[in-house]
């Protein structure tokens, strides 16, 4: 296992919610991380609770998690260690309901 698999592994097993994504929440830097960001606030998330990493400032992190769940885009969530997918999914994810039910939020 590569070092930067292990920093990716260790991030993935340590945080409840992970983004990873181009910018922070506070600070969405492509449309398709704003874009996750909102799905999680309409899920009654509280972004400051979401650990973000911002692969636009770690190259090894922006090439290396794409190896690690095999999904060719970003931003990639992460709950409780398990990869749910890009803002697509997520988009699909949350009009279904199912979003903020694996989150145990309620929409906001």
């Amino acid at each position: 296992m590569s070092n930067t698999h292990q920093r990716i592994d260790q991030l993935v097993k340590s945080n409840e919610i992970l983004l990873f994504m181009k910018g922070n929440a506070s600070f969405p830097q492509c449309g398709f991380s704003g874009r996750a960001i909102q799905i999680l606030k309409a899920c009654g998330v509280d972004t400051k609770s979401v650990k973000t990493v911002n692969v636009l400032e770690d190259d090894e992190i922006r090439q290396g998690i794409k190896e690690y769940s095999n999904w060719p885009t970003i931003p990639q969530l992460y709950v409780g260690g398990e990869f749910i997918g890009g803002s697509d999914i997520m988009m699909e994810m949350y009009e279904s309901g199912e979003l903020a039910q694996m989150l145990g939020k309620k929409p906001a």
